[in-house]
This record gives structure tokens, C-alpha cells and sequence, in this order.
């Protein structure tokens, strides 16, 4: 029998990974691997680093991974799903790093004797043993595998979470410790990703539907409930779609298809994307729907799209899956549309929300987009708390008073806008803005002005949060006291001076922390 591809071309030499061509890290990469080490020096053996769309989040496991082999040791870099594999694959030759082993049942690359190793989840549950390592990088590790999950919780090996979602029940069992790489708003601030423009379309009534034991809406009820606004579907996307490259995301196989038909039928070259599609017909959707010009405008999905399926060119995505819980999920679908692609010209990314989410979701929605997830228990909470239907009068009716972008509560994904917070009450004059909460004899002074209040959260950070944790500490305490207003991005806890800690502050923030503990118990 004929020995492994990778054996013949490196049994005669122990690989060498000292010629890699990675590109430069970018700045919130750099400090996300830095904040990283020092988990480890701190003894975090498990850390999750939650990254946005668009953050790099294979760069950076191959990255770290790099660093490990120059060491010298062994590191399997972990892919939830098989057909992540050769891309994961791709990525590391790109970078230089071509001497690793697949495995994966009958793959050609396989080399067990390679200290780095691409490895399909699926086929080491099957083999119920794992590899010699000392490194083990998980890509969404949200998705939580139990094979994985009880290997982290007993090996020795350092273990690196991946994820752009952490919501999931469970995560803050295995990882010590949340990274937060950047956030949604800086990547779109930074050309990465391009704005969301919303249109809220005709959705169907979910009022009374049937619920799983998941604790959202059965997909048979999403299904049917679904079926009654087909049309809609597509007459809205011919009216508004403006024919770009599109993902739609359907309740349930049935009325994917269904979906598919009535876009055939109206002229336009529509595709099923789904657990029942084999290999072969989805790499050639893939091949096909990739291509800048492509006769392929629309591809059809329950779930099979919304992780890891990135086609930088995709302009439109049509929500037509109804949730009540999974803000993990919601996000997901639309963060396949949000990536930039500056080769084709493409400025922005449509949302056609026929499900409603956008208001389910707005609120909590927004907080992610703009900080990120502060802690892996919020991020649980995230992903269990059933949403309201929201009252279109909760929100706007003309959209951010600036932007004129819908919806709008708080804080416009658009252009930033942030609604000023009622709770506060500023009083004074000149430069002297008084920092109060209360009114009349319960009122307290907290600060002379917003940089004065500033400061005294960041003393308080430095002293009850470890390093890598205090910017975000400062900028939420700060948000709460502020009643959802985050300070100035020019703020940070770096550059800021020690400022003597009142004794109304500190009652406030111990209030907070009381406060968010009770809620969590609850």
C-alpha cells in the first residue's frame, strides 16, 4: 500500500516551520494573542477568544499554532465540521505552514507523524482517542462537541477556543478565561465589514405557534406559518434585492424547497443548500455561487449556511426563519453578508427580515455589536432568555434621528448615534457637569463630569479585574452608572490617570455587582 501524500514528501527531513509568510497582525490581533500569553502566564490552561466575522479567527489559530511548533510542540488545530477541513487546509499552506497532517477518514494528507494536525471532530469521536499533543485549537467552539469538551477538561495540553458566538451553555465550564478580540462596530469602522441596511418586511404571525423543547418555535410551526408569506419573499427581494448575490434562511427543508421553487419561477437562478445536499452538489453550488459574476444569485438554507460559509460578495440576506432565543444564531445568518469585498465594489449589505428578529433581537443585538460579550455567563444569557415580541412603537418611527436607519432604539448600527440616557441628570454650567443620580434628597453626586467619573472606574478596574479584562471592566461599569451611554472611544484605561475612588461610586458599582448577580441566580 502506497504510504500518506505529506509522508513521502517530508519522511527525510523533520519539518521545519521557521518559513512562514504570515501577514502582519493587525492591532486588536496583536494584543488579542498578547492578552492570550498572559493568560497562560496568569495559568488560564483553557482561553476563548471571541472574535467577530471578518476578525481572522483561522489567521490567528494558525498563528498560535505557529508559535507553538517553533517550540516544538504538538498542536491540532480542531474543525466542527468536515467540510472546513480543506479550508482550514488551504489556509495553512497559504501561510507557509504545509507540513501538517489531516485527519479525516481517507483524506490523502493524512500524517500522523507531523507535529501539526487539521482534525475533523467527527472522525475523532469515531475513533475514541485523540492524537499526542500539547496545543489544542478549537474553531467555533460554541458548537460545543462532547468529544472535545471532556478531552479539555482533562488533558494537560493548553486548549484555545475560537468563536465569533460564545453563547453557549456550558463554555465558561471548560474555559477559564473570555478574550474579546474587537468588536463588530471597529471591524465595520475599519473597512472589514460593511454596514447592515435594514428593510423590516411583511412577516408571518408566530402568535400562538407551537414551541420545541429547545424553547423555540417548532420548525414544523416556523414552517408553516412561514409558507403564507412566500410570495412576499420574493417579490420583496425583486424590489429591493437589486439582484445581489443573496443567502436565504428558510424554517426548514420544506420550506426551503418551496422557496427555491417560487424563485425559479419568478426568473431567478435559486438554489437548495441543506443537510439532505450531498458533497459533490454542494462543492459545485460553492464553485459556482463564488464566481464575481455568477448566473447563480440566490442560495437556500436552514442552518447548513449560517457557519463558516464565507462568499465575500454576498450583498443580500434574507432572514425568513422566526427565533424567540438564539441571538447566537440570528447573528450568525446575517454576519454571512457582512464581510467586505472591495474587488466588487460592494459597500454595504441588505437585510430583508421577514421573520422579525431584527426587533426581537435589536436591543441585546446592539450591545454585542458595539462591546462585544464582557463575560461567558452574559454570553449564556444571550442565547437562553425568550425575547418579547417587540411593539413597533418601542422603537423610533423615523429611525436614528440622524441617519434616518431602522430600526433604532438606542444605538444606530448605521452611523453610531446614541440616544442621550434619561436615567442620568446632568446639572450645572461651563466646564463643571455634575456626574448625579437620584433626584431631590436621594440624589447623589457621583462625579464633576464625565472624565471625572471615567477615571474612577478605571481605578476601580485596575484593582478588581485582571489586565487583559480592565478597558472592557471600566467601559461597562462606565455604561451602567451612564444608563447604557459608553464613554468617548478617544477614552482609554491605558492613558488615563489614577483618579481617587468616591464613596458614592463605589456604592454605585457594588450596587451593580449585586444587581448582576441576582439576575444571574435568577
Amino acid at each position: 500500500m502506497n504510504a500518506p501524500i505529506s509522508s513521502r514528501l517530508f519522511q527525510d527531513a523533520a519539518p521545519d516551520y521557521s518559513n512562514t509568510s504570515f501577514p502582519p497582525p493587525r492591532p486588536f490581533q496583536q494584543s488579542a494573542h498578547e492578552a492570550l500569553r498572559q493568560g497562560f502566564r496568569e495559568g488560564h490552561r483553557c482561553q476563548l477568544i471571541m472574535a467577530p466575522t471578518g476578525a481572522g479567527k483561522s489567521y490567528l489559530g494558525h498563528r498560535i499554532a505557529h508559535e507553538a511548533l517553533l517550540k516544538g510542540r504538538r498542536v491540532v488545530f480542531l474543525c466542527d465540521r468536515n467540510t472546513l477541513i480543506n479550508q482550514t487546509s488551504a489556509g495553512a499552506d497559504a501561510y507557509g505552514l504545509t507540513q501538517h497532517g489531516i485527519i479525516q477518514a481517507g483524506h490523502l494528507r493524512r500524517d500522523s507523524e507531523l507535529p501539526y494536525q487539521i482534525a475533523s471532530v467527527q472522525t475523532l469521536a469515531k475513533r475514541g482517542f485523540w492524537p499526542k499533543l500539547d496545543v489544542l485549537i478549537v474553531d467555533e467552539a460554541h458548537t460545543m462537541h462532547s468529544s472535545w469538551v471532556e478531552f479539555a477538561k482533562t488533558t494537560k495540553a493548553a486548549v484555545i477556543g475560537l468563536s465569533a458566538t460564545p453563547f453557549t451553555k456550558g463554555l465558561g465550564q471548560v474555559f477559564g478565561q473570555l478574550i474579546n478580540a474587537t468588536t463588530t462596530h471597529d471591524l465595520t469602522e475599519s473597512g472589514v465589514l460593511v454596514p447592515l441596511r435594514v428593510l423590516s418586511c411583511t412577516k408571518p404571525d408566530m402568535a400562538g405557534a407551537a414551541v420545541s423543547k429547545s424553547g423555540e418555535w417548532s420548525d414544523k410551526a416556523a414552517e408553516e406559518r412561514g409558507m403564507a408569506i412566500i410570495g412576499d419573499v420574493v417579490s420583496e427581494w425583486l424590489g429591493h434585492g437589486e439582484n445581489r448575490k443573496t443567502i436565504v434562511f428558510g424554517a426548514s427543508i420544506v420550506h426551503c424547497k418551496e422557496l427555491c421553487r417560487q424563485f425559479v419561477d419568478a426568473g431567478v437562478m435559486a438554489a437548495v443548500f441543506t443537510s439532505e445536499t450531498t458533497a459533490a452538489e454542494r462543492e459545485v453550488l460553492v464553485r459556482e455561487f463564488s464566481k464575481p459574476d455568477a448566473t447563480l444569485r440566490v442560495l437556500i438554507s436552514v442552518e447548513a449556511l449560517a457557519k463558516g460559509f464565507d462568499v465575500p460578495d454576498v450583498g443580500c440576506v434574507v432572514d425568513c426563519r422566526p427565533l424567540r432565543k438564539s441571538l447566537s444564531t440570528f447573528m450568525q445568518m446575517i454576519d454571512r453578508g457582512l464581510r467586505s469585498s472591495p474587488a466588487t465594489g460592494k459597500t454595504d449589505c441588505i437585510l430583508l427580515d421577514h421573520s422579525g428578529n431584527i426587533l426581537r433581537f435589536a436591543e441585546d443585538f446592539e450591545q454585542v455589536y458595539f462591546n462585544g460579550v464582557e463575560s461567558l455567563d452574559m454570553g449564556q444569557k444571550l442565547d437562553k432568555t425568550v425575547r418579547k415580541e417587540e411593539q413597533q412603537d418601542e422603537y423610533e418611527a423615523k429611525g436614528c434621528p440622524h441617519c434616518g436607519h431602522k430600526p433604532f432604539r438606542k444605538h444606530c448600527m448605521a452611523c453610531g448615534y446614541e440616544k442621550p440616557a434619561p436615567a442620568v441628570e446632568v446639572a450645572g454650567s461651563g466646564q463643571m457637569v455634575e456626574i448625579t443620580i437620584g433626584k431631590g434628597k436621594n440624589k447623589k453626586v457621583l462625579a464633576d463630569n464625565p472624565a471625572h467619573l471615567w477615571g474612577q472606574v478605571c481605578t476601580y478596574a485596575r484593582t478588581h479585574s485582571a489586565p487583559d479584562k480592565q478597558e472592557w471592566r471600566a467601559r461597562f461599569l462606565y455604561r451602567d452608572i451612564m444608563g447604557g451611554q459608553l464613554p468617548p472611544k478617544a477614552w482609554h484605561i491605558s492613558t488615563t490617570p489614577e483618579v481617587p475612588l468616591s464613596a458614592a461610586v463605589a456604592s454605585k458599582i457594588k450596587s451593580l455587582t449585586i444587581r448582576n448577580v441576582n439576575r444571574r441566580a435568577a
